[in-house]
């Protein structure tokens, strides 16, 4: 069997050439419109990352502004310190070493309340004046009691004590 000669015929010859110059021209075209569309894509895809990123660098900021806020806010509402004075260690001629033993001893027994809640401890004041009223406290070797004379209740619970001999 042979093939027909249509490589010959001139007619053939200008088809076959161009279906060879339509199809590189046609992939030609191909090429151009989808690079076209690629590149267009490409820099839309990069101008949403770059928007991505700034609303994550916002979203970071917020965050970071609530949780410092949070952490304020607890801060506020939380007891942060207790401050003992005894106003009238002169009266029985203590010195100030026994009268900072005291104050130091009293701040032990009320560091149950550091960090509680600050509705916490003002519900629990009169607790605070038995624990304190109930305390004996012996400086150099007498017995002395406590008596509250100011209980301020903040984010720092303030006291001021009056020390009494025991009977």
């Amino acid at each position: 069997m042979r093939i027909p000669p249509y490589y010959r015929n001139p007619f053939w010859q200008r088809f076959f050439a161009g279906m060879v110059i339509g199809a590189c021209l046609s992939w030609g075209i191909f090429l151009y419109m989808h690079g076209v569309m690629i590149e267009d894509k490409s820099t839309e895809i990069s101008k949403l990352k770059a928007e991505v990123e700034k609303e994550k660098k916002k979203v970071k900021i917020w965050q970071d502004d609530y949780k410092a806020l949070n952490e304020e806010n607890l801060q506020k509402l939380t007891i942060q310190e207790i401050e003992v004075k005894i106003k009238n260690g002169e009266k029985y001629d203590l010195d100030t070493l026994a009268v900072l033993q005291a104050e130091d001893e009293i701040k032990d027994d009320l560091n149950y309340f550091l960090a509680k809640d600050l509705e916490f401890v003002y519900k629990s004041r009169d607790l605070i004046s038995k624990v304190i009223k109930n305390k004996v406290i012996p400086l150099n070797g007498k017995r002395y009691r406590l008596k509250i004379t100011s209980l301020v209740v903040y984010t720092t619970v303030n006291l001021q004590l009056e020390l009494h001999l025991d009977d």
